[in-house]
């Protein structure tokens, strides 16, 4: 068990250094849903 929760804080820390800044992180995920809501939009004219 402490090995996956060791697991599981390494890839939490190595998911946050990927972003400027810990507070970054939300303007990070509101880029993706933007990203995801486009493609959906695409998605939905193409039917």
């Amino acid at each position: 068990m402490k090995s996956i929760l060791l697991l599981v804080g390494a890839v939490l820390v190595i998911g946050l250094t990927g972003c400027n800044t810990i507070s970054g992180v939300g303007q990070d995920v509101s880029a993706v849903g933007r990203d995801v809501s486009a493609g959906a939009r695409g998605v939905e004219r193409s039917m």
